[in-house]
This record gives C-alpha cells, structure tokens and sequence, in this order.
C-alpha cells in the first residue's frame, strides 16, 4: 500500500511509486534505483487491524449450564484449504460471549484475505488447559461462518455480522442451520498510521568515480527475523556530490517493527517494554542507575520513545535495527555501495537530539578475520519528526466507496471471436480468457469497496448492428445507460456483446476515458464520497495518443484511476508513455498532470501467477492517498 510517503516533490519521486516529475532531471536515476530497491525484495507496506469477536444466540449444547464458546479463526486458501491463525479465549457459561483475545492481521488490499470463524463449545474439563494445546476435535462444533477481511474493513463502523452456520452449506440451505450470530469488528492500529519523518545528509563521502563526484542515494533496510534483509525506503540520487542533504523521507513504524505480524493479544505491561528497551532496572522498576547526567538523559529518552511506540502498537519497532546503506548511482544498474551503517529509529532520534553524527563503515571480505573498516564518511539526522497520516481504512471509516468500471477492446486484431486463436474466444470448458480472467483478477478485489456494486462498462473499438465504428458503446446494449450488476453481469454482457457487435478498429482510448472523467466529475460536484477505477484491457497499439494524454491530465483533478492490461503480444511501448513512471505526461496545450492516475501491466507477464496484476492493483491505495492529499480532503 506504498511506502515511504514525502509531501515533497523530490521525496514522492524517491520513493519510487508514482513520483516522476517533470522538473525533476534526476527522474531516470530515480527509476532505475526502483529495480534495485524491488529486487532486494521491497513489498510495499500494509495495515495491521486488529479483530474483535462477539457472538449472540449460541446453540446451547450443555445439560446444567450454557455452553462454554471459544473461536479458532483460520485463513482460507484458493484451494479451499484451511491455515489457523488463532484462538480466542473459553468464555464459561456464555451464549452471547464477548472475547477479549484480538487477534492482529496485515491487511492487503490488493488480494482476497478469505477468513473462517469456527465456534465451539469446550469441555469443562479442558478449561484449565492452555488453548492453543485444545484438541478441536474432542470440542463441541456450535457454528461457522466465513467472509474476506476486504467485507469487514470496507464497512463504514468496520464491524460485520455474520450468521453461524451449522452442517455443509454447500449441501444447500436444507442441510445448513443457523445457530447464532458472529460480530467481527477490525480496527487499525495506531502503528499503521505512525510515522517518523527523517531528513538525513553525509559528509565526506568518497568518490567512486574517476573523472567526477559520486551521485549519492541511501536505502534503508530493516532485518527479518530469518536474517533476510529487506528494504523499506531510499532516498532521491542527488548528483555529483560528496556532502549530499537529501529531502525528508517518511518511514512508517508498523513497517520497521513488523516482526509480529500474526498473533492474539493480550497485554503489553510497561516493565517488559523497559527491559526490551535494556533499561537498568536494578534499583526498581523506574529506578535509573546511570554514571552521568548524559546517560541519564540518553536513557529517559530511551523509555519516552518506547512507551510512545509500544503502547501504540508498534510492538519493538524502535529499537528494531535497521541498515542504511549509501551508494553511488550507475546508469547500468551496478550501483557501488560508499559505506553503510546499522542503527535504529531509537539510535537516529538520539544522533538528532545530540547533534552528533554516525561514521559509515565498509564489511570485511567474507573469510578474512579483519573487523569492518571505519570510514570518514558521516551521516547527520538533521531532522526526526514523528506524526500520525490518514489512512487507507480512515477513508473507508467515513464512508469513502471505490466504484469499477470497466473498458474492453473489440478491435478485430483481437482475432474471429468463433475461433480457438483469437484472444476473445469463449472456450466451451469454462477456462476464461485473458480478458474474462483480467476482469475476474480485479474485480474480485474491488468488489467489496463498492456498496451497490453496479459497475460501468464499454467497449471500444467496434461496429454495433446497424451503426458506425463506435469508440465507446454501453456492453449491456442499451443507449440509456451503462452500468450492469455485479462482476457476473459484466461477464454476461461481454460475452453477449461478442455475438452482437462486429470487430472494427481502430484503437483508441480517449472516449473511455472521458466517458470515466464525466462520472467522476459528476459524482464529485454531487460531493459524494467515492473514488473511482477505470479498467481498460486492450490487445493492440492505440492510435490516439496525445488525444488520451489529454483526457487523463485533465482526469487526473478527478477522483478516477486507470488501470490498462495488455493482452496478446502486441508491442505496448506507448502504454509505458501512459503509464508516465518516468515523465507526468503532458497535454497538448502544455498543462502537466497533478498526478500520475495511470498503471500498465501486460498480462502475458501474469500468466504464471498473479504477483503482476497484485502489485498493479496494490498502487490504487497510494493513488487514492495522492488524490485527497492534493485536494486537502480529511475524514472527520
């Protein structure tokens, strides 16, 4: 869900999501350090909620007292296969039982997170055991009931009810009896939205050029607790220079700290945040033994940062270590590593306070005895800053929908629709094709943020029965509107658009886009709380262009963007133009685009897994951020 965030230019661009700028020169250094920094394994960042249970109208399944209900709540698979997360605790002689174990989930929004809730009533004799060393199958079943962490966050009060369900559901609704009520209520935690905003600088860098000075950037990386090292931000590469200071970046708490990603809570007593923070605590539990007043003011300082962080939620994530690296940037992707040191947040906001600085050092050859040599080279924390952003899920909270729309190419490069070559064939086994299974892989995941889910949707490219090449026809047939119900309705009117439409050309992109523009233009002088997703997938080279730059520089004002998937092997060199990661496009008068509201993806980079069009759909959240940031929208 994005990374490292800077209300800056420069800090949008060096973080590598959507920030290319025009007047930035450097913004092809910035691009190519992208690869580096997601081949080294950067994710994007998430959101931890924290679930809630409750339930009423328990099926009663003890002869002198109520049942005792417990819930083990399991993850999913697409293969219907069931992973345990958690377990609450047994709350005795309840039928409407509140638990006080939370369990604690990263939340995606670019997968389905499918979850189960199984309740069962536990034995009296098992109440003094450890629940996670409960045999399930000795417990009494009461009921299930299952949804998608997307359902449950996607609610304006992020609570859902759910009915348990007891026999096979898939049996039908005969052999499927309800018995009770779940509530699951999810709430982010503080740590999601905690950030810590650092602008960093060197000194006395060495050169690792001949003929010029060194082009510095820094990555910063935290260390897995399988010892992998992963990278959570970077800078922007500043040019030919030795004592670079780089513009703030903004490093999120839940991402360094995230150690725990999956786990029930229960508690987070003081005295163990102080001895995780190596506090002294010899004298009593708030006693301070130090040799001078610097230690003395090291440690305070110490503690204040881990309360502040821990109790939020942050769970360890300032003194977590962290690896900041400083390279020299190369243009063949070979950057040269100037010097690197290892310290965390708590060890940067201590070099802030004291004025002081970190000497970089370099690793001793692997099999040589010798230590790291200690470099000249500094870094300077000349500002740490800590602050709380609106969310994703802030958002969503006050009733922010995100509505589909969808676009479809029927040019006739895409092949007789009644033959097995073409990328339009219906295959009578059922296996869809690129463009159903694009439709699916998205809509599958933006269906649960659009309240009445009637989704928009065209196609492009074609000659309707009796009328001229159209650029922008209503899939469902009719002339008086364009929306059809659910992501099976859009299915449905596709495939009955093929049979009822001849395949033209040429390619061209702008009507649908303005036809998406109005809508959202619509809805925002209307001033409802939606944002909008335009899918267009196309097989062929578009022919208009500039006239499609200018219908998203001025869609980029408007709470809409556009996700393009390439299907066949056509050469989609002008997508990546749209695309715009290297340059904001531009319109025809001149006028530069506030934002960058486009990714392209060809599918052919998809076919084996869905990682591709996971990460397209995992920039939406940092879009819809852009977009209410620029317009200085918050939820209230």
């Amino acid at each position: 869900m994005g990374n490292c965030c800077s209300d800056e230019n420069g800090g949008h661009s060096a973080v590598g999501g959507n920030g290319a700028y025009a007047a930035n020169q450097n913004n092809g250094h910035n691009e190519a350090v992208d690869a580096l920094f997601k081949s080294r394994g950067y994710q994007g960042l998430y959101s931890h909620v924290e679930l809630s249970l409750s339930a009423t109208g328990l099926r009663d399944r003890d002869v002198l007292s109520k049942s005792d209900p417990m819930v083990v709540i399991y993850s999913k698979g697409r293969d219907g296969s069931l992973q345990e997360l958690g377990r609450t605790e047994v709350v005795p002689n309840s039928l409407n039982p509140k638990w006080i174990t939370k369990y604690t989930i990263a939340y995606h929004f670019e997968t389905v997170q499918n979850l189960v809730f199984r309740v069962c009533d536990v034995d009296t004799q098992f109440h003094n055991q450890d629940v996670k060393m409960l045999k399930l199958e000795e417990q009494d079943f009461l009921g299930e009931a299952s949804c998608t962490l997307s359902e449950i966050v996607s609610k304006s009060n992020g609570s859902l009810t759910l009915d348990l369900i007891r026999g096979e559901q898939s049996s039908g609704p005969k052999h499927a009896q309800k018995s009770g009520k779940l509530t699951v209520c999810a709430e982010e935690s503080v740590a999601s939205k905690t950030t810590v905003e650092l602008k960093l600088r060197c000194s006395e860098l060495v050169s690792k050029d001949l003929f010029s000075k060194s082009d510095p950037f820094l990555v910063i990386s935290k260390h897995t607790e399988s010892g992998m090292v992963v990278p959570i931000c970077k800078t922007e590469v500043i040019k030919d220079d030795h004592s670079p200071k780089w513009k703030p970046i903004t490093v999120n708490i839940q991402q360094v700290g995230s150690k725990n990603l999956g786990r029930e809570k229960t508690g987070n007593p003081v005295i163990q945040i102080l001895q995780q923070a190596r506090v002294p605590l010899s004298m009593g539990p708030y006693a301070i033994p130090c040799e001078s007043d610097v230690d003395r003011v090291l440690s305070l300082r110490r503690i204040s940062m881990y309360l502040l962080f821990n109790l939020k939620g942050s769970h360890g994530a300032m003194d977590s270590p962290l690896t900041i690296e400083c390279y020299d940037f190369n243009s063949n992707g070979k950057h040269d590593l100037i010097g690197k040191v290892q310290k965390s947040l708590a060890d940067l906001e201590v070099l802030h306070s004291t004025g002081s600085s970190a000497n970089l050092f370099t690793s001793a050859a692997v099999g040589q005895n010798s230590q790291n040599r200690v470099l000249k080279s500094q870094l300077f924390v000349d500002s740490f800053f800590e602050k709380t952003q609106h969310t994703f899920l802030d958002y969503l909270a006050w009733g922010y929908e995100l509505n589909f729309m969808v676009a479809i190419d029927f040019t006739a490069s895409n092949g007789n629709p009644r033959l097995p070559d073409s990328l339009h064939y219906i295959d009578p086994s059922g296996r869809p094709n690129d463009y159903q299974r694009a439709i699916l892989d998205a809509g599958e995941v933006l269906q649960f943020y659009d309240k009445d889910r009637c989704y928009p949707a065209w196609g492009f490219g074609a000659r309707p029965i009796d009328g001229p090449v159209s650029h922008c026809f209503n899939l469902n047939g009719s002339s008086d509107y364009c929306e059809v119900e659910g992501i099976q309705g859009i299915m449905t009117a596709y495939m009955s658009a093929l049979f009822n439409v001849s395949l033209a050309g040429p390619t061209i992109f702008g009507p649908v886009v303005t036809s998406a523009a109005d809508i959202a233009n619509q809805s925002l002088m209307k001033r409802e709380r939606k944002y909008f997703i335009l899918l267009i997938i196309t097989d062929g080279v578009i022919t208009d262009l500039q006239e499609t730059m200018d219908a998203l520089v001025h869609a980029a004002d408007l709470p809409l963007s556009v996700l393009i998937v390439g299907v066949g092997g056509a050469d989609f060199k002008e997508m990546e133009i749209l695309d715009a990661d290297k340059q904001r496009l531009e319109s025809t008068r001149g006028r530069v685009a506030v934002r960058d509201i486009v990714q392209f993806v060809p599918f052919r980079d998809v076919q084996s897994g869905d990682s591709v069009l996971q990460a397209l759909l995992a920039e939406l959240p940092s879009q819809f951020l852009e977009y209410m940031r620029l317009k200085r929208i918050q939820p209230t």
